[in-house]
């Protein structure tokens, strides 16, 4: 009989609950614990582990389980608290939502996601620390505005200073990262090369996106979200819209969109000729950036560098 395991993670603690039969079992979320839940999944060999995202608490948990040869999938929460209300489900506690996200795992069963090793890990948190250095430098670039006094002024100016040092340096150690990982380097070269796609968004793709490449064009639009989702019913066409998928990921794909708008021929001409048909100018963007992806998925899929002839 198949085993679907679903694990509900706290900060201190994590909930294991195992499908059909429902039992369940609470871990602490330490080294010790994980590696008790380790031992025991190890000897149940589960068909599928599917846990949520909980802001990185899930992570070490979800490497070891990955290490040890077993299949995990992390599910986006309101999918699985969408489906727990399906069912009638409306309490909600640490060991009901470990019971849940296992029933979840049974029916749905989601594809396990593949093992990140080592250094795609560092790079995905230099590419993160970065974006975490550029909103705090966008913060105090704001307080400059408001910054009367000349004391607060040159605080603010020391400190925009100092983060753009600590940018610079980040950026330095990303491009340093990718020097050691050929396979994630050559990636990368090939999606610089495309017009508007820098070291930073090329190195967000290939970490956060690694099935760029793998997938078709609409597969991929689908898995970050910029595929139209149809809304009819009977004799009733609602507009389409786009959404789900990987909203961080789609949301730091909108500035380099609109640099491609600027740079990018390709990706300018066509964001015209929908301004030109009389679409509302942020239902282009989105079209663009669904265009610029698609591109790219085309590029890694060919193995082959930007050639506008070919988009």
């Amino acid at each position: 009989m198949a085993t679907y395991v679903g694990i509900d993670i706290a900060k201190h603690t994590f909930d294991l609950a195992l499908e059909p039969k429902q039992k369940t079992r609470r871990f602490h979320n330490d080294a010790s614990g994980i590696r008790q839940c380790c031992t025991t999944l190890k000897r149940l060999q589960p068909d599928l582990i599917v846990m949520e995202p909980t802001g990185g608490y899930e992570a070490t948990l979800r490497d070891q389980l990955q290490a040890a040869g077993l299949p995990v999938a992390v599910v986006n929460a309101r999918q699985i608290r969408e489906f727990a209300k399906a069912c009638g489900q409306l309490a909600k506690t640490d060991k009901l939502d470990a019971q849940i996200i296992a029933r979840f795992a049974a029916i749905m069963q989601p594809t396990p996601q593949e093992p990140v090793d080592a250094q795609t890990r560092v790079l995905k948190a230099l590419v993160a620390r970065r974006r975490q250095l550029v909103q705090m430098h966008t913060a105090e670039a704001n307080h400059r505005e408001h910054a009367l006094d000349q004391c607060i002024e040159q605080s603010v100016r020391e400190m925009l200073e100092l983060l753009e040092k600590q940018i610079d340096s980040v950026e330095q150690h990303i491009q340093e990262h990718l020097e050691s990982m050929p396979k994630l380097k050559k990636k990368t070269e090939q999606l610089r090369s495309a017009p508007a796609i820098g070291t930073t968004t090329a190195a967000l793709l290939v970490t956060e996106l690694p099935e760029l490449g793998q997938l078709n064009r609409r597969q991929i639009a689908a898995l970050v979200g910029l595929a139209p989702i149809n809304r009819d019913s009977g004799t009733y066409r609602g507009k389409r819209m786009t959404g789900g998928g990987r909203r961080d990921l789609r949301a730091r794909l909108f500035m380099p969109t609109l640099c491609a708008i600027r740079c990018n021929p390709v990706i300018r001409d066509f964001y015209q000729r929908l301004c030109d048909k009389g679409k509302a100018k942020m239902t282009a963007v989105v079209a663009a950036m669904r265009k610029l992806l698609t591109i790219l998925n085309a590029m890694l899929k060919k193995n082959e560098a930007w050639n506008p002839k070919t988009t």
